[in-house]
């Protein structure tokens, strides 16, 4: 089966004098695999860069998006198992206009030190008009039998200002037989975000922001001021070992002003409230060259992930947010061993240990009037650990290391377990965790051709943190099936053109990685199906 998809991108670059530049232009149109999923998008990128002497160097870039998405909505389980293709609401859509300009500045202070100043400057929006009741995807789109019509629709709107500098120094210094390497630096955020939702839109099916009453039910104002100071060393201790310690630190102010529905829907709440706090990271790495191509690493990062105004105020979702969410954070540890064996063995095989504390994640809650409905909250501290590794070997390459046609088998596999270790849900698996996660392939290449089959497993997970075998009404809650899929790909190259086909998911398989409280659910979001894609790459 085909996607209904064009696309076309052309790029182009090159050097005059001292200015370098490139840059393309992406429009892509698709009709999607469900009906109501029709995408139009239009993306480009640009950038110049003048060396002005030996030591200076300025650049300007900019990236731009301009699209419109129609999205089919999700599913319940009954839905899905029934038609996974179907779609049940035709006026659902989002667009996401975005604009980034950046200004750098590269300058060699000394041949041994670089000093780089970057600002960029985010001007950009979100816009959602949906009808997504409460209940979620079981709840039709309902007519007004007194007017004949569809009821309203929902309006959201997001508005982002935002504005970033960055200056990094980069130094190598020798105070004995070896080199070291400092990177340090400073970074200013500025940004502000406008959210309003809730507003009465159309009866229509088509894109339409347009507002019945100018009067949103949720109106807010988020700023984020954020100074981060940063830097890390690498020590050089003879030709096999390195160590590289890093330390960052973090100042924050948020403030929110404006007004949201009670959580009990009774009037609103105005809010007028700010929120300072600082923290300080650090981390460590460290390598062994073990031979010539491979070494043994370890790392250990402190992380933290402070609340912000998406989390606080989701843009499209049916889910109760918890008002006194708090800040996660944590750490993470992981050691390996990796390298390569001449040009027929790439190999990477580690372990990893994860402590998330305060993770935030969805339960199902029962109101006051019996209703069963998603609450987004800090659900409890969760431990991840397990084994990835990665190993590719091509015999053909083994026995005659210049041989133009090769035959190699890689393997991906990632063995986890990722459970709550406080609270109520102690000993439950966390969401969207599977226990395995397997990538299995193939790529015989034969001069300008070569072919990749690619096998892929997923375990079973969860959506919530109940665990839950039993599926919620609104499709939030439930377990995601174990699901293994099949992909083809191909490239031939013939002089300046190159050729790219294949078959995504080969055997059809019907299956979904997602259950959300948010657009473009709620419910379940069916992956894709068989697809065939054809391309043509020219370079002139």
């Amino acid at each position: 089966r085909f996607l209904g998809r064009d696309e076309v991108v052309v790029g182009v670059g090159g050097q005059v004098g001292r200015l370098n530049y490139y840059g393309f232009g992406q429009y892509q149109t698709t009709q999607g695999w469900r009906p109501n999923s029709a995408m139009q998008k239009v993306s480009g990128f640009g950038r110049l860069s003048y060396q002005v002497n030996t030591k200076l160097t300025i650049g300007l870039e900019y990236s731009l998006l301009r699209n419109r998405v129609q999205m089919p909505g999700g599913f319940t389980d009954e839905q899905f198992q029934r038609d996974s293709r179907a779609s049940y609401r035709p006026r659902n859509w989002l667009s996401s206009p975005w604009n980034v300009v950046a200004l750098t500045a590269d300058y060699r202070l000394t041949p041994n030190t670089t000093v780089t100043v970057k600002n960029t400057t985010n001007v950009s929006a979100r816009n959602l008009v949906w009808r997504n009741e409460d209940g979620g995807p079981a709840v039709k789109d309902s007519i007004n039998p007194l007017t004949n019509e569809y009821v309203n629709r929902e309006v959201q709107r997001e508005a982002f200002r935002s504005n970033t500098t960055e200056l990094r120094l980069l130094t190598n210094y020798a105070p004995g037989r070896h080199r070291h390497t400092l990177a340090a630096g400073i970074r200013y955020f500025t940004g502000s975000m406008k959210r309003q939702g809730g507003g009465l839109g159309t009866t229509g099916a088509d894109f339409d922001l347009t507002l019945l009453d100018p009067r949103y039910e949720y109106d807010l104002r988020f700023t984020t001021n954020n100074l981060a100071l940063f830097a890390e060393n690498t020590f050089r201790f003879g030709d096999r070992l390195t160590l590289t310690p890093g330390l960052r630190y973090e100042y924050l102010n948020s403030t929110v002003k404006g007004y949201n529905p009670a959580h009990d829907d009774d009037g609103e709440v105005v809010s007028d409230r700010s929120k300072s706090r600082s923290f300080l990271l650090a981390g460590v790495g460290a390598q062994l060259k073990t031979t010539a191509t491979t070494n043994v690493y370890a790392n250990w990062s402190q992380a933290y992930r402070p609340i912000d105004y998406s989390s606080l105020t989701p843009l499209g979702t049916i889910a109760t947010v918890d008002p006194a969410l708090k800040d996660a954070f944590g750490y993470k540890a992981d050691i390996g061993f990796r390298g390569f064996v001449r040009n027929f063995l790439n190999f990477d095989l580690g372990l990893f240990y994860l402590q998330y504390n305060n993770r935030i994640g969805i339960i199902e809650r029962t109101n006051a009037d019996g209703i069963t409905t998603p609450y987004r909250t800090n659900i409890a501290n969760s431990v991840h650990k397990g084994a990835e590794t990665y190993i590719e070997i091509n015999p053909v390459k083994a026995l005659r290391p210049n041989a133009r046609r090769s035959f190699s088998v890689f393997n991906s596999l990632a063995l986890i377990d990722v459970r709550y270790v406080s609270g109520e849900f102690t000993g439950k698996r966390v969401e969207y965790a599977p226990t395995i996660i397997n990538r299995t392939g193939l790529t015989l290449t034969a001069g300008l051709f070569s072919t990749t089959y690619l096998i892929s497993h997923t375990g079973l997970s969860y959506g919530d943190a109940t665990n839950s075998l039993t599926p919620s009404a609104d499709a939030v809650a439930g377990i995601i099936p174990a699901y293994t899929v099949m992909d083809w790909s191909n490239t031939m190259k013939i002089s300046r053109y190159t050729i790219k086909f294949g078959v995504n998911n080969v055997a059809d398989r019907r299956y979904f990685t997602k259950r959300t409280d948010e657009y473009p659910g709620p419910g379940i979001i069916p992956s894709i199906g068989r697809s065939i894609y054809v391309g043509v790459g020219a370079t002139f």
